[in-house]
């Protein structure tokens, strides 16, 4: 029984060199960076759908351009999508429409870039933590079997031990890039519908700013007007 209570995590740090201290140290970094992420982003996330669903109803339920324009000039856009229409009303009054999509263009290209930042740490965690783990195992192994050579003991249980315990890197290394993979993965997703839905307003406040009109239905444009009972 002596040398079951010697074994696990606390044995494996003790035995372990200053290279698989490293390697704990870089996987604790790693799983820091990954976790920061997901609760920033996903709070983010959260609040900037809350305030673009509560812009789009006061937008599309405007009386006329001149209010939303006032709307914006009171609030600075906090969301993607007053953030184009206060863009695309500023670029709208000093070009013409082909300055227009070009501003619009720019600020979907920059709020792209703003959405998806981060990704790329979860990304890089989510493909490399299993191989600084499979390495800290490896290099954990190799230092427990030269130590066991020399001892000269090299029964099952002398091994069995120390074999198992380099183990713990894998296993750390799997934790640290399973939830990056998924965060990635839905991340990627909400930017994908987020991107969908604010290249689809761009069209239609495209629509609005050069035609004067709002369109209530798919496919229908009607004067500005406060929205009708009912009316999506």
């Amino acid at each position: 029984m002596e040398p079951a209570q010697t074994l696990g995590f606390a044995s494996f740090l003790a035995h372990t060199d200053a290279l698989g201290k490293a390697i704990l140290v870089i996987l604790l970094v790693m799983s820091l960076a990954t976790w920061y992420l997901i609760v920033t982003k996903t709070v983010t996330v959260l609040l900037e759908r809350r305030r673009s669903a509560g812009f789009l109803e006061t937008f599309w339920n405007a009386p006329s351009q001149a209010a939303v324009e006032s709307q914006l000039e009171e609030r600075h856009p906090d969301e993607p999508f007053a953030h184009l229409a206060w863009h695309a009303v500023a670029a709208r009054r000093k070009g013409n429409d082909e300055f227009l999509t070009r501003a619009m263009r720019r600020v979907i290209d920059e709020d792209t870039a703003r959405i998806e930042s981060g990704l790329t740490v979860l990304a890089s965690v989510g493909s490399t933590a299993p191989f600084v783990g499979l390495f800290g195992t490896v290099w954990a192994v190799y230092h427990a079997l030269a130590s066991i050579g020399l001892s000269g003991q090299g029964t099952l249980d002398k091994v069995a031990g120390p074999v198992g315990e380099a183990l713990i890197m894998t296993a750390l290394g799997l934790a640290v890039a399973i939830p990056a993979v998924l965060a990635y993965n839905g991340f990627v997703r909400s930017n994908r519908l987020v991107l969908a839905r604010l290249d689809a307003y761009a069209h239609d406040l495209y629509s609005v700013l050069t035609t004067g009109s709002s369109i209530v239905d798919p496919g229908t444009v009607v004067p500005f007007k406060p929205a009708a009972k009912g009316a999506g």
